[in-house]
C-alpha cells in the first residue's frame, strides 16, 4: 500500500460530507463506495455541522442586528417628529403674525429648512432682504404726488410728460408702476355711474303733488366736495 497522501477537492468533500449526514447508507458502506476511510468522513461530516451551524448562528445574528438597527431608527424619527410637532404647535398660537418671525435659526434639533417646511414657507423667502428704496425713486414719487394734488386727471401719460420737463428722463413703465405703489389714480368719468344700486335705501320725493305758492314756502340745499391742497370742503 503506498504511503502517499491523497488530495481531495472540496467539491468531492462536501458531497461526502452531504451523503453522511443524509444517512441514507452507514459510514462503513459509504467508505467503500468512496474510497475514503470511515474516519476521514467522520471528520468531514463534523465539519460540515460546524459549518452549518456557525452560518446559521451568524444569520440569526444578523437578523437580530438589523431589527435592532431599524428600531433605534424608528424611536430616533419618533423622537424627531414629537420634536416637530410641539415646535408647530407653539407657533401655531401666533396665527396672522409673519411666518418669517416663527423661525427659529438657533434650533439644535430642527434645522431652517424643516421649519419652513412645517409652517409653508417658502425658503427663499426667509433669507430674503428688502433692498432699500434709492433716492431718485423717493424724489420722483414726491413729483408724482405733488403734480396729482395740483392735477389729479392726468393720466400715465401726461404725468411722464411732467417728469421729463423737469429734466427726468422717465418712460410710461417706471411712471405707470411708482403711481400703482402709490395707489394713484386719474380721476376721470367710468362707466356705469349713474346706475342705482339695489341695496342703497330709495328716499320719496317730498314734494311731489305740492303746489308751491308763496316764497320760504320750501327749502331745498345740495351737498358737494371740493378737494383742496390740505384736504377739502
Amino acid at each position: 500500500m503506498s504511503d502517499i497522501r491523497r488530495g481531495h477537492p472540496a467539491s468531492f468533500k462536501t458531497q461526502v460530507a452531504l451523503e453522511a449526514l443524509k444517512e441514507v447508507v452507514t459510514i462503513a458502506q459509504l467508505s467503500a463506495q468512496r474510497g475514503v476511510h470511515s474516519t476521514q468522513i467522520r471528520k468531514w461530516k463534523k465539519e460540515a455541522l460546524e459549518i452549518l451551524l456557525e452560518g446559521f448562528s451568524d444569520k440569526r445574528n444578523k437578523n437580530i442586528k438589523e431589527q435592532e438597527t431599524l428600531v433605534e431608527e424608528l424611536y430616533k424619527q419618533i423622537g424627531q417628529q414629537k420634536v416637530e410637532l410641539d415646535w408647530l404647535k407653539k407657533n401655531l398660537d401666533g396665527a396672522g403674525v409673519n411666518k418669517c418671525s416663527l423661525i427659529e435659526a438657533n434650533h439644535t434639533q430642527i434645522s431652517i429648512a424643516k421649519q419652513c417646511d412645517l409652517i409653508g414657507l417658502n425658503r427663499a423667502s426667509y433669507y430674503y432682504e428688502p433692498a432699500p428704496i434709492d433716492e431718485e425713486t423717493l424724489l420722483l414719487m414726491r413729483l408724482l404726488d405733488e403734480q396729482y394734488t395740483k392735477t389729479p386727471f392726468y393720466g400715465v401719460l401726461r404725468m411722464t410728460a411732467c417728469l421729463r420737463k423737469v429734466g427726468f428722463p422717465v418712460n410710461q413703465k417706471r411712471v405707470r408702476r411708482l403711481l400703482r405703489l402709490m395707489g394713484l389714480e386719474a380721476i376721470y368719468t367710468k362707466p356705469k355711474l349713474s346706475a342705482a344700486n339695489c341695496e342703497n335705501k330709495i328716499y320719496p320725493y317730498l314734494l311731489r303733488d305740492i303746489e308751491i305758492t308763496s316764497c320760504n314756502q320750501v327749502w331745498s340745499t345740495d351737498i358737494t366736495y371740493v378737494r383742496l391742497l390740505r384736504g377739502f370742503i
